[in-house]
């Protein structure tokens, strides 16, 4: 639909919620969208990720948190983690205006709108509901937008590995994108892409905002533990500092419903592939076991992945070595995850932000890439985390242990290299913080 100048005039005092100069020596007003889903450690720490990197390097800024979806759990932790949080809830009705009178008057105060990581731009539509009935600037903070798994569509049932998705990047006419998020991307702020893929793409597309940059994914940035919890879990288990790894299973599609367009394809996808994917992850841990004569613990990133650890992980593994593996029976939030990665000697599996919360807190980790995930994989080359990244297709099982080994002969150096790669992590967060901070300002 075309919007002329006089219409957009009309519902912005229509809304009531119409740009406003902001009085000298205020605080400046945040409206952080985030919190895709709860089933998902990773979705749930993107937000505290986010605030915490505003608050070390934008705190004279005031930050409203709009959730898509949040439970009481997850609510209680960022109240503890940010005391006097402001979050607020609501959609949006049929004009696209806020339904709650919460939401409206948090569109009416904030200065900016930050859309926060996840893949393929979540709520965008939000974002440019938002500057159409306000006029304010807003932006987006580490998010993968994938033009073969993702946004773009074309999806391919069977994926590829991330040099296909590039290769396949490199092809697409400058028209490719669609019509909206080309909108949004011509009057955005700033884009930050959580992968080199990503950016790559979109700059290929001649999108017109004036950064668009290489931003990893804001759960680096979260530093909320729940030490009390973790470590309890730790000693009534039975594991040592040092003295276990955490192995993290996946199914290549995540089916949350069957008899939903195309899940009797992805079922089908998940049941040819889960016991040749999990089959390298199980020799890892047999590995691990018999040299060293530690312990593993199989954990979930996702609800569903409780039931498929001991499933494709624990039951099929020799006594000798199962006796030494504790499976993780219940889910638990990042803060929880993040106290017990902070302790294992190393984190290794299939699901892409385990590995990131485990170097925030220093822990060596790897991510095994399969290739129905999106391309937001690249993050760890982009980082400095190569060695430790695989694609599952090209890898054994004994590659995988290799690179295992050698945190194990060598954990000091281990520990050092995840260093390196969070200081560069650190300066690309300020960077994109500089950037709202820029926003807010103009």
């Amino acid at each position: 639909m075309h919007i002329t100048r006089r219409s957009f005039l009309t519902g912005l005092v229509a809304t009531g919620t119409a740009a406003a100069a902001r009085p000298a020596g205020s605080r400046p007003v945040i409206l952080l969208r985030n919190s895709w889903q709860m089933v998902n450690i990773g979705d749930i720490g993107h937000s505290p990720g986010a605030l915490s990197l505003l608050r070390k390097h934008f705190p004279e800024a005031d930050v409203i948190f709009w959730p898509v979806s949040i439970n009481p759990e997850v609510r209680d932790m960022l109240l503890k983690g940010y005391p006097g949080l402001r979050i607020v809830e609501g959609g949006l009705d049929a004009n696209n205006q806020p339904k709650s009178p919460e939401l409206k008057k948090a569109w009416a105060d904030a200065d900016f709108y930050l859309s926060g990581s996840g893949s393929g731009f979540p709520a965008s539509a939000n974002a440019a509901a938002f500057h159409r009935a306000t006029g304010k600037p807003f932006g987006v903070f580490g998010v993968s937008t994938d033009p073969v798994s993702g946004v773009g569509g074309d999806r391919i049932p069977e994926g590829g590995t991330l040099a296909e998705i590039r290769a396949k990047a490199n092809t697409l006419p400058p028209t490719h994108l669609s019509r909206d998020l080309r909108w949004i991307l011509d009057r955005v702020s700033f884009f930050f892409c959580r992968d080199t893929i990503s950016r790559d793409y979109l700059k290929s597309q001649k999108v017109r905002t004036p950064i668009l940059d290489f931003g990893p994914d804001s759960q680096l940035g979260m530093h909320l533990r729940d030490d009390a919890r973790g470590f309890a879990y730790l000693e009534k288990v039975g594991l040592v500092e040092g003295k276990f790894i955490c192995a993290i299973p996946r199914s290549r599609y995540t089916v949350k419903e069957q008899h939903r367009d195309g899940d009797d394809i992805k079922i089908a996808i998940n049941k040819r592939t889960e016991e040749k994917d999990h089959a390298k992850l199980r020799e890892v841990i047999v590995a691990y076991v018999k040299n060293t004569g530690n312990k593993v613990l199989v954990c979930p990133e996702m609800t569903y992945q409780i039931a498929l650890g001991k499933e494709v992980l624990v039951d099929p593994l020799p006594p000798d070595v199962k006796k030494n593996v504790v499976w993780r029976d219940r889910f638990w939030l990042p803060d929880e995850a993040a106290s017990v990665y902070s302790k294992a000697r190393a984190v290794v599996g299939f699901e892409c932000h385990s590995p990131l919360i485990a170097y925030r807190n220093g822990t060596p980790a790897f991510y095994v890439r399969e290739p129905t995930d999106t391309c937001k994989g690249q993050m760890y080359r982009d980082i400095g985390a190569d060695r430790w990244f695989f694609e599952v297709d090209e890898t054994s099982g004994e590659q995988l242990w290799s690179r295992v080994s050698e945190i194990e002969r060598d954990p000091v150096a281990a520990k050092v290299k995840v260093k390196a790669i969070m200081n560069f992590v650190e300066g690309r967060q300020k960077t994109m913080v500089d950037a709202v901070r820029t926003a807010c300002q103009a």
